[in-house]
């Protein structure tokens, strides 16, 4: 499959910014430490779910404090529900303790801080800072994956080539394009079925294959 041109890459990424200009994560949040959490349990499960768990997480647990002490077995039924829920738990508890040991209690900023937390690789700090501070920086999840090499935007067989690929040919508003790929991905460009006739890129888009990082 031949990638994107300049002229097809313009096309995506003004038909992007017409369309997505506004566009927010779906995952419900009050705050930065309540978005911190509710991206690292949206990690192979879906947003609604997560939506779904946090209430209950937030209202007994409603900030870091109170997350440290917590009972491990007692946040493990809260997070059930949620893939992955046993090392998810863990994870967040651990995360609690580090900033108020390393940060005097609040959520770090930047991205080469966030990573140092427990459950935050480098797609969930990106997504932190787009979505918090409209940061300029690309996060590839499954639906970016799919939408970038559809578009021909990508052919990189990992998250992490491919997310170095679209932040060179994409540049600028970023934290636009990928909220867009997210959005377009889930609800149009889908990996099974995708609603081709309410494609906004019928004359760039070069495959209805779908794609998954290696």
């Amino acid at each position: 499959m031949k990638k994107a041109t300049k002229a097809e890459i313009q096309i995506i990424k003004e038909a992007f910014q017409e369309n997505f200009n506004d566009a927010v994560t779906e995952l419900n949040y009050k705050n930065d430490y309540e978005l911190l959490i509710a991206i690292i349990l949206s990690a192979q499960c879906t947003d609604k779910r997560v939506n779904i768990i946090t209430p209950a997480l937030f209202e007994k647990y409603p900030d870091v404090f109170t997350l440290a002490d917590a009972k491990i077995e007692e946040v493990k039924e809260l997070l059930k529900s949620c893939s992955f829920f046993n090392n998810k738990a863990k994870n967040i508890i651990k995360m609690a303790q580090s900033v108020i040991l390393d940060y005097d209690g609040d959520i770090p900023h930047n991205e080469k801080e966030l990573i140092k937390l427990a459950g935050v690789g480098n797609k969930t700090a990106n997504v932190f800072m787009i979505e918090y501070a409209g940061a300029n920086l690309m996060a590839v999840d499954t639906h970016v994956f799919r939408v970038s090499h559809r578009l021909g935007l990508s052919y990189e067989k990992t998250v992490e080539k491919t997310e170095v690929e679209l932040v060179k040919k994409l540049k600028d508003d970023l934290h636009i394009f990928h909220q867009a790929m997210v959005l377009f991905g889930r609800y149009t460009c889908k990996a099974i079925n995708p609603d081709c006739n309410n494609c906004l890129f019928p004359q760039v888009c070069k495959t209805t294959k779908s794609f998954k990082p290696a």
